[in-house]
């Protein structure tokens, strides 16, 4: 992970097993470097999907992009308490100051109280069958959504109380420096 610099800002594109872009954000500026993540934060950022429509997020984030886990995780500051946004999807590479992944439908939405919803398994099961997506993959990626459940149940890390606050005071430090030079 040599070369990423803290404070800059990142592309994130999110990719179909197919290869095809499925969406990308704007802006993910890199709030800590860990060996085996990264944590990104953004507010408010423009989101293109693959059709050419856009939209901006609604609000601060705070994203753990991991090396060698199958699964990436945005906790959402929201009024009302963190949710966070699970993505299962193939570990992150870097190229040219973009995150890039590859995005597998299958979603874990975790909620302030601890509960959770596994979300779009049709979606999954449509492109894993029109995809053809070989059948370790499709078993790495359900252990993987199983490892994130016991994650989110232990309020492990992504998941430990306090961490997406911790992040965002960061990320509102480094915002705060970037528009003062």
């Amino acid at each position: 992970m040599n070369g990423l610099v803290i404070g800059k800002c990142y592309q994130i594109h999110s990719y179909k097993h197919d290869g095809n872009i499925h969406r990308a954000w704007d802006e993910a500026v890199l709030l800590e470097i860990h060996e085996e993540y990264l944590v990104f934060g953004n507010n408010r950022t423009k989101v293109i999907e693959s059709d050419g429509r856009t939209w901006r997020t609604k609000e601060p984030a705070i994203m753990y992009f991991y090396k060698n886990k199958w699964f990436n995780v945005i906790g959402q500051y929201k009024k009302d308490g963190i949710y966070y946004y699970c993505n299962i999807a193939s570990p992150f590479i870097i190229t040219e100051d973009t995150i890039k992944y590859i995005d597998y439908d299958l979603d874990l939405r975790v909620f302030p109280d601890g509960s959770f919803k596994v979300l779009d398994r049709g979606e999954y099961n449509y492109h894993k069958q029109k995809m053809h997506y070989p059948e370790n993959l499709d078993r790495i990626l359900r252990d993987e959504l199983t490892d994130l459940i016991n994650l989110a149940r232990s309020k492990d890390h992504p998941f430990k109380i306090g961490m997406v606050e911790y992040y965002y005071a960061i990320y509102k430090d480094v915002k705060k420096r970037l528009q003062n030079i």
